[in-house]
């Protein structure tokens, strides 16, 4: 029986087409994420954005309960603005990191609970974009490493252009790796960017999962994930049940549906509201 419900955002209830999905979910989504609200299932969203980025979709679902944002690095419940964990960097580790990439002409932004932070001889056309991506237009600053000193910093995220740059990105980061966190994620509007999500050490959507689980008294045997990339198998893998967008990459479908016929879906794309047919798979 499903008690709970891990979902992802970008790729599974976002998507590509603005004004359809993006930047909010289809009203046929937030419809069906109330049902199942009202029903005494929590719905968890699991997100690399910012809370405040997913703010809108959980008041317009009434979704009152904890969520994951910054990847692990916050997990709040921004209807009452209660925040359960909160993950800082260290800002001397921060500095460093900033100073590889920005060495390195690499776009990067770093992020508080509420803000989110740019250098102002970086403002460019990805600003734009992820500012549609986050509703929210960034603080910009004359130097990104003052600016970090005196910040309680959740993420830092160095942009690469496509896949390619990533492997560039992933090898500057490399005397790090012992100090803080990296994943991957990606965001179907301004495809091809990746987007390096750096937290502290040990923080990832599988831990915040177990946060969640934790706090709404919920075991993984009775929860179902559902995500769109090969990152969302942190907190899928965990969950009894898992559900994978038509949009996701084979390797998350394989995995999925790994856990069995009666445990795993792969639903249509998240343009053809795909999360809709995935929730109805598993609830009845």
């Amino acid at each position: 029986m499903i008690k709970a419900i891990i979902l992802d955002v970008d790729g599974v209830i976002v998507g590509e087409k603005i004004g359809f999905n993006s930047p909010w979910p289809h009203p046929d989504v937030i419809k069906k994420l109330k049902e199942i609200k009202d029903r005494g299932i929590f719905i968890s969203l699991c997100t690399a954005k910012p809370y405040f980025s997913i703010d809108k979709i959980i008041k317009d679902a009434g979704l009152d309960n904890y969520h994951i944002a910054d990847g692990g690095g916050v997990i709040i419940n921004p209807i009452d603005n209660k925040i359960v964990e909160k993950h800082l960097l260290d800002p001397q580790v921060v500095v460093k990191v900033i100073e590889a990439y920005l060495k390195e002409n690499v776009y990067i932004e770093f992020y508080t609970v509420d803000d989110y932070v740019i250098q102002k001889n970086q403002t460019s056309k990805v600003t734009k974009d992820h500012a549609h991506v986050l509703q929210r237009k960034a603080k910009v600053v004359e130097s990104l490493k003052d600016e970090a000193l005196k910040s309680e910093i959740t993420k830092l995220m160095p942009i690469a252009g496509d896949e390619k740059d990533k492997e560039r990105l992933i090898k500057i980061f490399e005397p790090f790796k012992n100090k803080l966190t990296l994943s991957w994620g990606v965001h179907p509007v301004i495809l091809p960017l990746q987007f390096g999500i750096i937290t502290a050490p040990g923080i990832s959507k599988k831990q915040g999962a177990t946060t969640i689980s934790k706090n709404l008294g919920v075991l993984f045997e009775n929860m179902l994930g559902v995500g769109d990339s090969a990152s969302d198998w942190q907190f899928i893998k965990m969950c009894q049940y898992g559900g994978a967008m038509g949009n996701a990459k084979q390797e998350l479908k394989d995995l999925v549906l790994s856990k069995g016929e009666d445990f795993s879906h792969v639903g249509p794309s998240v343009d053809e509201n795909g999360i809709i047919e995935i929730l109805d798979f598993f609830i009845k």
